[in-house]
């Protein structure tokens, strides 16, 4: 075959590689909204997604309490690891020594590595105990999610930060330490603003990671539904509830489960377009050389 041949049929494979990863993903959704729509048509679109209680025994249908578990696990996961992870990323970039950056890198990455089982047992047997004897209660909760999910993530968004971090050009680096910063000055006012774009990816990845992880919050949240009004009150969030009832569900609470799983999906697209709002408007700030 010519050269031409061979592009050919190369750059149609890679087109059809392509649109079947695009097919296969509006399969399952269509399947989702195929089986969740008669749930909400049968509940009602606002008693399902502000209904207060989910009692399926009792024909009550109300997930709110599961979204606000859900963004409230998430939240507070990030807001421990996007700090933590975004000055790991900055250390393991421009600070840390050779050798100890042969020595994270690794670990980080069996961090990824390791099954979300193996974290929940780590919370169940080590750190519910742990929440029971320093705050009371059973141990169970918002908080104790929240630092599991904070370790899951933080491989995420070290390793994106930090490739981010190291892609901005060297010339940026070297003309502030030329007109006198310091090395601190320039990864604060230099290097760190035009690696944000990159930042707010790894913060994207993660926040989708933790929003739909199930084994490990289903073993120490507690998976009570109610709205916590304390960070050590016990959650149910959206995904456990789909795993913890679809085994024996039958009928409308069969399709409720899987109309949980359309409102999963529709708060993750929000997620998404706010934070990749936010990600092209810092990419076209610094493009424009607001630095």
């Amino acid at each position: 075959m010519s050269r031409e041949t061979d592009e050919f049929l190369i750059e149609k494979g890679l087109f059809l590689t392509a649109i079947s990863s695009v097919i296969i993903i509006a399969l399952i959704i269509v399947f989702i909204f195929w089986e969740g729509y008669p749930a909400i048509l049968n509940v009602g679109f606002f008693n399902f997604i502000f209904g207060m209680d989910w009692s399926p025994s009792n024909g009550l249908y109300g997930v709110f309490p599961m979204i606000i578990g859900s963004l409230a696990i998430t939240g507070l996961s990030l807001l421990m690891a996007v700090p933590l992870g975004v000055f790991c990323a900055i250390f393991m970039a421009e600070i840390a020594p050779g050798k100890m950056r042969k020595i994270l890198r690794p670990t980080l990455q069996t961090l990824s590595g390791i099954p979300s089982v193996v974290y929940g047992f780590f919370g169940l047997i080590i750190l519910v105990p742990f929440m029971r004897v320093q705050f009371g209660g059973t141990g169970f909760s918002m908080l104790t999610a929240s630092i599991i999910l904070t370790v899951m993530i933080l491989p995420i968004i070290v390793s994106v930060s930090e490739d981010a971090i190291k892609s901005v050009p060297g010339e940026y680096k070297e003309a502030s330490l030329a007109l006198g910063a310091t090395h601190w000055q320039t990864i604060k006012n230099v290097i760190f603003p035009a690696a944000i774009p990159g930042v707010i990816t790894s913060i994207i990845l993660g926040m989708g990671r933790a929003i739909g992880e199930t084994l490990a919050i289903i073993m120490v949240a507690g998976n009570v539904v109610q709205i916590p009004t304390s960070i050590l009150d016990p959650v149910r969030a959206l995904t456990s509830n789909i795993a913890i009832e679809m085994g024996y569900a039958t009928g409308t609470h069969y399709n409720a489960l899987f109309a949980t799983g359309i409102v999963l999906i529709f708060m993750i697209l929000i997620l998404l377009v706010i934070a990749n709002y936010f990600h092209y408007k810092k990419k076209v700030t610094v493009g424009g050389g607001y630095l």
